[in-house]
């Protein structure tokens, strides 16, 4: 993504809490056919994932892991939280370009590929997370012989991750009493309201009050407006738009 120093995100329980919250990940990998992009869910493994650990689990369909060839090189995961548009009408007037706030992780690592009971345990795994949010939600136990049997068409992944890329754009760049009209905004009831985006700038600003309470600020960060019309174009693992 692009550099921009303002914008990056390190801090390695928000971006565990940035999968945590927004399982449904792009999975890219480049291949001697070309690249190849999936989606699939995935869940950390909370007991690997410590200090500055990240480990995710999940499973693909086959033949997805011939198409990617898992297990053969690294491959670049995607997780994208909330985001949208900011609107200059929410900037003090002579303002007059939009952009696009968002929260987004590039995860790099090499797939290591489980084997039939834990490709297993990894399904049962996924499944229950999600169900204990249902009233009266279903187990695989309730039919394991056929869970068993269907869990054959996929294949289960554990990837450690070896590099992050993360960015977590919300007015960083703007004054408070400006961040404060956008996050309102996005609360409200208009067109570009994006209530998931609003709460991330809200904890953004709790995040870094803190952190300049801890150590005082060197470079002012509103020197740099990176603002941008918003769209995206072709881009490679190093340089995106904000």
């Amino acid at each position: 993504m692009r550099h921009t120093p303002h914008f990056l995100l390190t801090e390695r329980d928000e971006i565990r809490r940035l999968i945590r919250d927004n399982p449904w990940v792009t999975i890219v990998s480049s291949t001697a056919s070309g690249l190849v992009a999936s989606h699939y869910p995935f869940l950390l493994d909370e007991e690997a994932s410590t200090g500055d650990e990240i480990v995710v689990v999940s499973h693909v369909g086959r033949p997805d892991e011939r198409l990617h060839e898992l297990g053969e090189h690294e491959v670049m995961l995607i997780v994208q939280g909330p985001h949208g548009y900011v609107s200059p009408a929410w900037y003090p007037e002579g303002q007059n370009v939009p952009t696009w706030n968002h929260i987004t992780a590039h995860l790099w690592g090499r797939p290591e590929i489980l084997d039939f009971d834990e490709n297993y345990l990894v399904l049962e795994h996924l499944t229950d997370h999600f169900e204990q949010q249902v009233e009266g939600g279903r187990s695989l136990d309730l039919d394991e012989e056929g869970a068993r049997r269907l869990s054959k068409g996929t294949v289960g992944i554990r990837i450690r991750i070896d590099r992050v890329d993360a960015r977590a754009k919300l007015s960083q760049n703007k004054p408070a009493e400006v961040r404060e009209r956008v996050i309102a905004e996005l609360e409200g009831d208009g067109p570009y309201a994006q209530p998931a985006l609003a709460a991330e700038m809200r904890r953004r600003v709790e995040l870094d009050a803190v952190a300049d309470a801890a150590t005082p600020m060197t470079t002012d960060p509103t020197e740099t407006d990176g603002a941008h019309m918003p769209g995206t174009t072709a881009t490679t693992s190093t340089e995106t738009a904000e």
